[in-house]
């Protein structure tokens, strides 16, 4: 990569994905405990090693029975039957049913050899010794079998599935106990600004609350990864190659905010540019211009600098740091989708430039919130949605039809 991407045109925002996605690639799998696994990637398909259901058990609590005993049994000449044992859930071993008896049964119990249907107990009197039967079941009723849901060496679970509550749910009632799936990657946040100011802490003159990384790692999280936050550093390049380099040994993806633009402090840009890995330069959008990727360490990993101002760093993430977790996760879709919407209030946008107007979508209506500006945080926060104008158009009226991109939803 070019060390520093100063004096050149800017690149356009589908390239530096592309930059990144060229640089990323899954995580190995590792065998993680399934209960461990919801949210992850599975890694490979898993197969059924035993039947849904193991065994012919009881759909109801009744009486298990021969059908042709019971078939003629109605209201008005309810059939007698001797009740000869009693089946619960957990029961071995079982005899076989002599016809003509019946055996009291308890739902999931399994069912006994010779049995062909079980009567439910509100069409019993409920007999303990002996049965009044009023009502004739069909055939085969309330008897689950030996594999109606699920047979040996049937594909449960396709590699690549995001497991979720029930697919974790399929996966132990069939025994596995451990599935192979991508593990969270791991982000280092890392925030820069000899201003900063811990939340909880007064401020100084001069100085304002720390809130990108806390922003950051809550869209990691958000994505699935494990994020975390590491306290922000002042402008000293030496300062921050050491934090740095300290926090390597627990990440997979390094994010950095602040000290990426054209100022004399901008210590991000300073501390990296020697390094040779990491390419600095604009994106053609807006907000959010100033980026820079590379890898560091020994281990390559990737490392994104985001702007500082709060709207460019969060929108950033989104169009750059989530399509990275993602791809490290094994999923199918890197990047945020897009869906039409109708525009209720007009505005412009720069020519040249990718702009991404805060937006409230509801109902394929969208309105823009706010202004432009990269650091109004309150109006970010009251969004749900991005509507991305294409560097080719100036005005969008009120009533065209526009793309846009859905915050906090799961795809």
């Amino acid at each position: 990569m070019d060390a520093c991407g100063a004096g050149r045109s800017a690149t356009p925002v589908d390239d530096h994905v592309a930059r990144i996605l060229a640089a990323v690639e899954p995580l190995p799998a590792v065998a993680v405990p399934v209960l461990d696994a919801l949210d992850l990637t599975l890694a490979e398909d898993v197969r059924a090693a035993v039947a849904l259901p193991t065994f012919d058990n009881s759909a109801m609590d009744g009486y298990a029975v021969h059908w042709h005993d019971v078939a003629d049994a109605r209201s008005d000449a309810p059939i007698h039957l001797p009740v000869v044992g009693a089946i619960e859930a957990g029961a071995a071993a079982l005899s076989e049913l002599v016809p003509g008896t019946a055996i009291k049964i308890m739902t999931g119990a399994p069912v006994p050899p010779g049995a062909t249907a079980v009567v439910p107990y509100e069409w019993t009197d409920r007999g303990a010794q002996e049965v009044l039967i009023h009502q004739a079941p069909r055939e085969g009723a309330n008897i689950r079998s030996r594999g109606e849901d699920v047979e040996v060496g049937d594909l449960l679970v396709e590699a690549g599935t995001v497991l979720g509550p029930r697919q974790i749910g399929l996966l132990a009632a069939v025994g596995q106990a451990r599935v192979s799936a991508r593990p969270r990657p791991r982000v280092v946040i890392l925030s820069t600004g000899s201003e900063l100011c811990e939340p909880g802490h007064p401020l100084g003159p001069g100085q304002i609350y720390e809130s990108n990384s806390y922003m950051l790692a809550a869209a990691a999280r958000a994505a699935g990864a494990s994020a975390y936050r590491a306290s922000s550093v002042s402008d000293d390049p030496d300062a921050f190659l050491e934090r740095l380099t300290d926090q390597l040994v627990r990440a997979d993806i390094v994010v950095t905010s602040g000290g990426v633009s054209q100022g004399d402090f901008d210590v991000v840009k300073a501390a990296l540019s020697g390094l040779g890995t990491v390419w600095f330069g604009d994106v053609a959008m807006q907000p959010g211009k100033p980026q820079g990727f590379g890898t560091v360490g020994d281990d390559s990993t990737p490392v994104f600098t985001l702007p500082g101002n709060p709207v460019s760093a969060y929108l950033s993430f989104q169009l750059f740091v989530l399509p990275a977790i993602r791809t490290m996760q094994g999923k199918a879709r890197a990047s945020m989708p897009q869906r039409t919407a109708r525009c209720t209030k007009g505005f412009t946008s720069a020519a040249g430039k990718r702009q991404f107007v805060r937006g409230s979508y509801d109902a394929a209506l969208v309105a823009p919130v706010g202004g432009h500006g990269s650091h109004l945080l309150g109006d970010l926060a009251a969004s749900n949605a991005l509507i991305v104008v294409p560097e080719d158009v100036t005005e969008v009226a009120a009533g065209d039809s526009v793309q846009v991109m859905l915050l906090d939803v799961d795809f």
